[in-house]
């Protein structure tokens, strides 16, 4: 049986249909207090702008929300769209966060801009210079949480915390930076699968050990949709199904609640797009979901699963994730 090192948590803070953002947030310090309870590793937060279903923008505030309600689970930025921010900003959000609860707190660093032109003008960064940048500015963000560096200029809070960087991506670019700078990997597999497998390989064979990590250290972002039968998990990916392509569309919105469509309907093309993308799913009872993690892991040997679960029904979002995490003990390693 495949063992795996840790299993964690990927929240959007999801602002349903009808209720609002401070409502998505007080679910997500739920959603925490239950995966601590439940044996979740770390509580990931991501960074969106401009999307009115998602209320985790202010990563690192939301993330200290979390933090302040919990008491021994890891938090992190899975991840912090680098190419948004100054590297000394972002040490300084996430150094306050490691003062105030040290040992907790993780960096993962995206490439991407993660989200539109007009946003990023609102930004004020222009997208394809940042993203240029990305290896200089993770390298220049990593010297600010030394002792010390060459720029004269402290991260205060952050100096000498070495809050853990991790480097997040869905193409080879962002393995390769890993590897070459000793550092973990999250691969985001739950919305783009399709270079997975060769991303894993190249971050493995191109590791390089560092100060930070002596050998690879590979987590891998999957959904689950876990209920009391396969019928039910089965729908609530299909709602997912129907959200992804509204996204795709270019008008997410809010989570709808289920039994909602699309005008127009969705298209077999569509469909098939859609179900190819969310394609590394976990679906139905806690036998299948188990099942459908020992295969997964058997094939990519991840350390470590990060899962995503977008519902519209704050409880069976609770109870998705606790059957998650009884199928995952299974494979914990001692």
């Amino acid at each position: 049986m495949p063992e795996l090192k840790n299993f964690s948590l990927l929240d959007l803070a999801p602002i349903t249909e009808g209720s609002d953002a401070r409502q998505a947030l007080l679910n997500s310090l739920d959603l925490a207090r239950a995966a601590e309870q439940a044996g979740y590793k770390r509580f990931w937060m991501a960074e969106h702008h401009n999307m009115s279903g998602i209320a985790s923008a202010a990563t690192a505030v939301a993330l200290g929300h979390v933090a302040a309600g919990t008491s021994s689970i890891r938090i992190g930025a899975a991840g912090v769209m680098l190419p948004n921010h100054s590297p000394l900003v972002i040490a300084e959000q996430y150094g306050t966060l490691a003062s105030l609860y040290p040992e907790r707190v993780d960096l993962g660093l995206g490439r991407a801009p993660g989200t539109d032109a007009k946003t990023l003008r609102a930004l004020r960064r222009h997208a394809q210079t940042a993203a240029d940048n990305f290896p200089e500015d993770v390298m220049e963000l990593m010297a600010f949480f030394e002792d010390g560096n060459a720029m004269g200029v402290q991260a205060v809070p952050g100096r000498g915390l070495r809050v853990p960087i991790w480097i997040l991506g869905s193409s080879l670019f962002g393995a390769q930076l890993a590897a070459v700078l000793g550092l973990p990997y999250i691969f985001a597999a739950h919305f783009a699968p399709d270079l997975l497998d060769q991303a894993l390989q190249v971050y493995r064979d191109k590791f390089r050990p560092s100060a930070y990590h002596s050998e690879p250290y590979a987590a891998v972002a999957v959904n689950v949709f876990a209920a009391d039968s396969d019928a039910e998990g089965e729908a609530l990916l299909q709602d997912m199904q129907l959200h992804f392509a509204a996204l795709r569309r270019g008008n997410p919105g809010t989570f709808k609640a289920p039994g909602f469509t699309l005008d127009p309907p969705l298209s077999e093309i569509e469909a098939m797009e859609t179900r190819n993308t969310l394609r590394e799913s976990a679906v139905g009872t806690k036998a299948s979901v188990e099942a459908w993690f020992e295969d997964f892991l058997q094939r990519t040997r991840a350390d470590e699963l990060v899962l995503s679960c977008m519902t519209y029904e704050h409880p069976a979002r609770l109870k998705s994730l606790r059957i998650a995490a009884e199928a995952l003990r299974n494979f914990k390693a001692d």
